[in-house]
């Protein structure tokens, strides 16, 4: 699994810690996410995250490599999860791995069968932390 660095703010550590802290720490999407927090190489106020980063409620724009298939999705907490609407909880693999991503970078995740899948991120479309929303 391909892990490219990864940047964070302060706020949605914060908030991504309790909401762990309320969970069952031996949950494979809890696992997933505490993995990604600690490895993050920097981590910064809300004011001071580059645009093209994702970062909590943030819309982005990827494509799968395989199938060229491109996907908008909006990074949620669970509690806000639908995938009607494109929005993916924390706790999914590929919104714990989204994440902290630059524009350009790519994540490879497991499928179900056992596939691997890249995921490259095109485009931040909105990222509520650089624009001074922050909803929880």
């Amino acid at each position: 699994m391909t892990a490219p660095s990864i940047t964070l703010t302060r706020l949605d550590v914060q908030r991504l810690e309790r909401l762990i802290d309320s969970l069952d720490e031996t949950l494979p999407g809890v696992i997933a996410l505490q993995t990604e927090l600690d490895r993050a190489d920097t981590v910064v106020g809300h004011d001071e995250v580059p645009a093209d980063v994702v970062t909590m409620n943030s819309r982005v724009h990827c494509r799968e490599e395989g199938s060229g298939k491109d996907y908008h999705l909006t990074l949620v907490y669970p509690k806000d999860a639908n995938a009607d609407e494109g929005k993916v909880s924390i706790l999914a693999p590929v919104g714990s791995a989204l994440l902290g991503l630059k524009v350009g970078q790519h994540i490879d995740w497991p499928a179900p069968g056992g596939k691997t899948l890249k995921l490259t991120l095109l485009e931040v479309e909105s990222q509520p932390a650089n624009g001074g929303a922050f909803p929880e």
